[in-house]
C-alpha cells in the first residue's frame, strides 16, 4: 500500500495532477478551483515529496517504477484511466502514462526527458543548487525568503513572475525540498532517461512556458518530433511552473485536453457501431 498526501476538491471525471521534482502539491493551487469546476481533481504529493512518505522500496525511482507506482495509487485511490496533468517530472510522467493506456488524457507543462545530455547536464545543475539552498543553515534561509527582492531574484529560474510567491509559500517549499527523500534518487535515475516511448493513443497537449530558464523552450522542438499526435503549444509569458504565471491559461490547456478525450470517447462507439 502507498500513502500519499492529497488534495481533493470538486466533482466529475477524475483528474489527478502531478507537480515536479521537488516540489508539492501546492504547485497547482493557482489553478486548482478553475479546474474543480469541471473535474474531481487530486492533487498528489508523490512518495518522497511534500507530505507523502518515502517510496516504497518495492518501486524503483526511474521512469518504469514511477509509473508502476502511478498505476497503483489511481487503483487506491478508486480511479480507472483518470485524466492526468504533469509539470517538469509530472509532466513525463502523465506521457508515460498516456503511452500505457494508464489515463484518459495527459498535459505535460514543460515535461523532462525531451532534453539533450547538455540540457539534460546543464538543469541538473540547477536544480542542485535549489536544493543546495533548501539545505542552507536556518538564517540564510529567513534571510532570503524574508527579503521580497532576494526571494523573486531566487525563485526567478521558477517562474516568470517569482514576485507572486510570498514568504509562507516560499518557506513552504524550501522546507518540503530540504526533506525530500526521493530527490536524490530521483535525479540520480534521471540521468538515464530521454523519452522515446510508445505513442499515445489518446489526447495529449504539450505545453511549453516560452520563458522556461530549466527545461528551455527549444526542447519543444524535440517533444514535437517524438508526439506528432499530440497538441504542441506555447505559454506566452510563462516560466517553468507556469501555473503561478498564468493560471487561467494553464488550466484553459488542461481542461481543453480533457474536453478532447470526452469527445473521443463518445466518438469511438459510434464508429464501431456504424
Amino acid at each position: 500500500m502507498i500513502e500519499i498526501n492529497a488534495d481533493r476538491r470538486g466533482s466529475g471525471t477524475p483528474l489527478v495532477l502531478l507537480h515536479g521534482i521537488g516540489h508539492r502539491w501546492q504547485a497547482w493551487e493557482p489553478v486548482l478551483d478553475l479546474l474543480a469546476e469541471h473535474h474531481d481533481v487530486i492533487a498528489i504529493d508523490m512518495p518522497g515529496f511534500g507530505l507523502s512518505p518515502a517510496m516504497p522500496d518495492t518501486y524503483a525511482h526511474d521512469l518504469p517504477g514511477s509509473t508502476a507506482m502511478l498505476r497503483d495509487v489511481f487503483a487506491q485511490l478508486g480511479i480507472a484511466r483518470p485524466h492526468v496533468a504533469g509539470n517538469s517530472l509530472g509532466g513525463l510522467l502523465a506521457i508515460e502514462a498516456a503511452a500505457q493506456g494508464l489515463v484518459a488524457s495527459a498535459t505535460a507543462l514543460s515535461p523532462a526527458g525531451f532534453w539533450n545530455p547538455r540540457d539534460r547536464a546543464r538543469a541538473f545543475r540547477i536544480l542542485r543548487g535549489i536544493r543546495a539552498g533548501a539545505l542552507a543553515p536556518a538564517a540564510a534561509r529567513a534571510a532570503l525568503t524574508g527579503n521580497s527582492r532576494l526571494r523573486a531574484i531566487g525563485l526567478s529560474t521558477l517562474y516568470a513572475h517569482p514576485e507572486r510567491i510570498d514568504r509562507a509559500s516560499a518557506l513552504g517549499d524550501m522546507d518540503a525540498l530540504r526533506a525530500s527523500t526521493a530527490f536524490a534518487p530521483t535525479l540520480r535515475a534521471g540521468r538515464s532517461v530521454i523519452w522515446e516511448g510508445t505513442q499515445p493513443t489518446v489526447p495529449v497537449t504539450v505545453a511549453w512556458g516560452e520563458r522556461d530558464r530549466i527545461l528551455p523552450l527549444r526542447q519543444a522542438a524535440r517533444a514535437a518530433a517524438l508526439l506528432p499526435g499530440a497538441q504542441h503549444v506555447t505559454l506566452p509569458g510563462c516560466g517553468h511552473v507556469p501555473m503561478i504565471d498564468s493560471p487561467r491559461l494553464v488550466a484553459a490547456a488542461i481542461l481543453a485536453t480533457c474536453a478532447r478525450a470526452q469527445v473521443q470517447e463518445t466518438e469511438e462507439p459510434q464508429r464501431v457501431a456504424g
